[in-house]
């Protein structure tokens, strides 16, 4: 089994590795994560500056818009973007159009760095796409679940069953988050684009209030 590390420089490493699958699990009634809950609403929290997380969300609005004049209705590509990290997953006809959609999103202000996961191949079904989904949810479930992982620390993408990881978590926590991934049947693949820290910086983050969309 392979493993792919890119190293962006202290405080954080960020690891690409891909790990192989399988489990199934059920979602789960409103719960209350790393917050406080008032009434039924459920309030989370976030390793990432508000800041931050209002960057992200910029970025990734950005970044449609950049990608869309290039890929048309010829490619599919989505962009995540975590803590100006930007994951790029899906597919497009050419290396070319792939390496253009890439320097587009570098041009961004803002990014740090680009994780082009793009495959040359043709678009993805929309049954593949909510298969996709439905794994994202899988995995987000099994994540709370687990009561061991901050699971609003770990953002989950999905790309024809490949299941990607992000986040800033200590080494501990990205084993035990991959390890729960890769158990949700259906996940053929999980790759970690974490962001990771030391115990120590752990115990002095100060998780912020989730932003929604």
């Amino acid at each position: 089994m392979k493993s792919t590390n890119h190293r962006f420089g202290r405080p954080a490493v960020l690891l690409l590795s891909a790990l192989g699958a399988s489990l199934l699990l059920s979602a789960c009634a409103p719960l209350l994560i790393g917050g406080a809950a008032v009434g039924s609403a459920l309030v989370v929290t976030d390793r990432r500056s508000t800041g931050t997380q209002l960057d992200d969300q910029s970025i990734e609005l950005k970044a449609v818009n950049r990608i869309s004049p290039i890929a048309g209705d010829r490619g599919h590509v989505s962009a995540t973007s975590y803590n100006k990290v930007v994951l790029l997953t899906g597919e497009v006809p050419d290396e070319a159009m792939r390496s253009r959609v890439e320097q587009q999103v570098r041009g961004i202000e803002g990014v740090r760095s680009v994780v082009n996961e793009l495959a040359i191949m043709g678009p993805s079904s929309l049954t593949a796409r909510s298969n996709d989904s439905l794994l994202t949810s899988k995995v987000k479930a099994t994540l709370v679940d687990a009561k061991d992982v901050q699971a609003s620390a770990i953002k989950v993408t999905t790309e024809r069953g490949t299941v990607y990881l992000m986040g800033r978590v200590t080494e501990r926590e990205a084993a035990r988050a991959s390890d729960l991934a890769r158990s949700v049947g259906g996940v053929q693949k999980v790759v970690r684009v974490f962001e990771v820290i030391s115990e120590a910086e752990l115990a002095n983050t100060r998780p912020a209030p989730v932003v929604e969309k």
